[in-house]
C-alpha cells in the first residue's frame, strides 16, 4: 500500500496559489483513475483506490502547511506504513515552473510543509518536487508561494497535470525514470514528421515537329 500526500493550503482563497500545486496533482490522480470521493479522515481529506495492483490512499492535510505532519503521521499510524510507503508531492521554488524532480530523503530547504513532515516521520520518505520558479529574492518568497498562478501558466500546468496521470502506475511500481518520461512526452511532444514527397518521375521530352503540311504530305509519299 502507498501513500501519497499533496501540499497545499484548505479552502478556496488558496486554491490557485503555487503553494498548492501539490493539491492539484493529487487531485488529478484521483480525477483520472476513478478513486473515491473524498472524505474528512486523519485532519485532512483522502481518496481510495488502485493503481495497476497496488492500493493507494491519496491525502490532503487540511491542518494549512504548518502543520501538514500531523495529517500524514495519523495516516501512516493507521494504516501501519513506514517513511518508504510516503510519497509527498510538493512546489519547488528551486525548480523552473514545470519541472519535475524526484528525491528520497534529504533536507527541507525551508520548505514549511516539508518541515512539519520531518518533525513527524523524520526525513527519509518520498518526494515529487514540482518546480513553481523563484520570485528572485528570498524576501518576496512568502507573498509569491500565496499568490495564485497567472492566466499565462494555465498551459504547461495542464500539460504537467496530464503528464503526471500518464505515469502515475510507473511511479507506484517503482519506475521513476518513466514517470518523469511521462510528464516530459506531455509538456513536449515528439513532432511529426512532415509527409514523404511522392517522387516525380520525368517524362522523355517529346519533339515538336515542324514541319509544313506540304512537307508532311510529301514525306507521307516520299
Amino acid at each position: 500500500m502507498k501513500l501519497f500526500v499533496g501540499l497545499g493550503n484548505p479552502g478556496a482563497k488558496y486554491a490557485r496559489n503555487r503553494h498548492n500545486i501539490g493539491f492539484m496533482a493529487v487531485d488529478r490522480i484521483a480525477d483520472g483513475n476513478g478513486f473515491s470521493p473524498w472524505k474528512s479522515k486523519f485532519n485532512g481529506a483522502i481518496s481510495e483506490g488502485r493503481l495497476g495492483r497496488e492500493r493507494v490512499v491519496l491525502l490532503k492535510p487540511q491542518t494549512f502547511m504548518n502543520l501538514s505532519g500531523q495529517s500524514v503521521s495519523a495516516a501512516m499510524r493507521f494504516f501501519k506504513l513506514e517513511p518508504d510507503d510516503v510519497t509527498v508531492f510538493h512546489d519547488e521554488l528551486d525548480l523552473v515552473p514545470g519541472k519535475v524532480r524526484l528525491k528520497k530523503a534529504g533536507g527541507h530547504a525551508g520548505h514549511n510543509g516539508l518541515r512539519s513532515i520531518h518533525q513527524h516521520i523524520g526525513d527519509t520518505y518520498h518526494r515529487v518536487r514540482i518546480g513553481i520558479g523563484h520570485p528572485g529574492h528570498k524576501d518576496r518568497v512568502a507573498g509569491y508561494v500565496l499568490h495564485d498562478f497567472a492566466k499565462s501558466d494555465g498551459d504547461w500546468i495542464d500539460d504537467l497535470m496530464r503528464g503526471i496521470d500518464d505515469g502515475i502506475g510507473h511511479l507506484v511500481s517503482g519506475d521513476g525514470p518513466k514517470f518523469l518520461n511521462s510528464i516530459a512526452l506531455r509538456k513536449a511532444p515528439p513532432k511529426r514528421l512532415p509527409p514523404v514527397k511522392k517522387a516525380v518521375i520525368a517524362q522523355p521530352e517529346t519533339a515538336v515537329d515542324t514541319r509544313s503540311a506540304m512537307q508532311k504530305l510529301r514525306d507521307k509519299f516520299s
